[in-house]
């Protein structure tokens, strides 16, 4: 056995040089993890929870609200506008709770006397801005003229629809329902949005637009219509209604509100903040195929040019999820809302290969909800996570069970459609009594990561 005392000087120094150095590097990279160099980048990652590649993100501008939009912002918290004279644009889109609903009703409550109950509940508004027009098929940036709808939809059935894994860009465009606003994309525009619910009979109710350009005649802001619109303006009700309804869209455009991609996660992509363990473990599931595959619709990296994700792809899919029976309108055994293909929605009505799909909403500031998917069935994370990870492989703990304890799977969708439903993507993709792709913890981690899609990260009162 050597004895210590007959190590050579020089080596001593060298490996005490070689422990030191390696002591400075480790805590230099710690400390500064963005220039860690790839192979222990994954390393500085576990042990910091800070992003080794940090972005610099692309924001919208931030800049004093215009004229057209400081209207746009009294016309969208006017109750006045409603047939009840109660009831606001802020109401089911309240700024308190990312412009979405304020409670955990499934759906709202509306009508000239506040005592409708709605079909679907609001989504939010936030992150609409980079939405586009409804569309089958490739990109409209990729077409010279549109294609119209139905002929689209025509040419595409029968396509097999790409598989949606995290992380995969499609080798080809996706011939697939995308864009749009309301959960069944028919609305183009926020000015086309914001009219919706004017005339809505369980929402603000009004009879018709005349009436609701009569009520902006008498509203207190009244004075400014002229100066932006011009001196006629206010003879001409249909224009009246139209100018009001850009008013609002301008809002929502210029509001940073909006649009602050200022939460935990965008800190950590500019790497101005670290992920919890819990959450950094999260954020590799929710991106893992194998798992959660929640980022092949709800893609979670910064683009090329720095625009920040807006985790949705804004296509529209066709989930399954069970029927609610607390809806009025589901106590008809007949009546179903089957999204792109009706009933609110007409023009599709004959692409029945559509029948049951909705609108992927953005999961940014989706921790601050408390009800989920089109009908409001769901009123957690929780919940959600369990109908993802159960949906095939329990389906009698996501559906009601027959005297067989037979699950009456996709029970809110007439038989005829259910081979619309996805059954493709991963965790959707397993079979009847296979494990489940997540376990507890798995989906805990994965709640605690969306935690960070909250905006507000660092501002007094958040909810970091």
């Amino acid at each position: 056995m050597t004895n210590r005392s007959d190590v050579p000087p020089w080596v001593k120094l060298g490996l005490t040089a070689a422990v030191l150095l390696a002591a400075a590097t480790s805590g230099f990279f710690l400390l500064h993890p963005e220039r860690a160099p790839e192979p222990v980048a994954s390393l500085v990652e576990n042990l910091t929870g800070a992003n080794p590649h940090p972005v610099k993100l692309l924001r919208p501008p931030v800049a004093r609200l215009s004229a057209l939009a400081q209207l746009g912002k009294q016309i969208f918290f006017d109750p006045s506008l409603s047939a009840s004279g109660q009831q606001s644009c802020a109401s089911c889109h309240s700024p308190q709770h990312a412009y979405g609903p304020p409670n955990d009703l499934p759906v709202q409550i509306g009508g000239p006397h506040l005592d409708d109950k709605g079909f679907r509940p609001p989504p939010s508004l936030t992150y609409l801005y980079r939405q586009q027009p409804f569309s089958i098929g490739p990109d409209l940036a990729d077409v010279d003229a549109p294609t119209p709808l139905n002929q689209t939809a025509d040419q595409a059935r029968g396509t097999t629809r790409s598989a949606k894994v995290a992380g995969v860009v499609p080798a080809a465009p996706a011939i697939v329902p995308q864009g749009g606003l309301f959960w069944d994309g028919r609305r183009d525009t926020l000015q086309m949005q914001a009219d919706g619910p004017m005339t809505n009979p369980v929402e603000m109710a009004n009879a018709n637009l005349d009436v609701v350009a009569q009520k902006l005649i008498r509203a207190k802001y009244s004075s400014q219509f002229k100066p932006l619109f011009g001196s006629m303006i206010l003879d001409h009700p249909s224009f009246l209604v139209s100018e009001a309804m850009s008013a609002v869209a301008r809002y929502q455009i210029e509001e940073r509100s909006f649009h602050a991609f200022d939460s935990k996660y965008d800190a950590w992509l500019e790497g101005k903040a670290r992920l919890s363990p819990a959450e950094l473990r999260g954020l590799r599931l929710f991106n893992d195929k194998d798992k959660a595959n929640c980022a092949g619709c709800h893609p979670s990296k910064a683009g090329a040019d720095g625009l920040p994700p807006l985790f949705t792809d804004t296509q529209y899919e066709a989930l399954g999820v069970p029927r609610n029976t607390v809806l009025p309108a589901n106590r008809d055994a007949k009546w179903f809302d089957m999204g792109i293909c009706g009933p609110f929605r007409t023009d599709l009505a004959k692409q029945t290969q559509y029948c049951g799909m909705f609108l992927t909403p953005t999961l940014r500031n989706s921790a601050t909800r408390k009800v989920f998917f089109h009908n409001g069935y769901y009123h957690s994370l929780d919940q959600v996570l369990a109908f993802y990870n159960f949906r095939d492989t329990r389906p009698e703990r996501i559906y009601p069970t027959n005297s067989a304890k037979a699950a009456d799977k996709f029970n809110d969708l007439p038989s005829q459609y259910h081979a619309n439903i996805d059954v493709a993507d991963g965790p959707f993709n397993r079979k009847l009594g296979e494990a489940p792709a997540m376990s507890n913890r798995d989906m805990a981690d994965i709640v605690a990561f969306i935690r960070t899609l909250n905006d507000g990260y660092g501002h007094v009162g958040s909810q970091y």
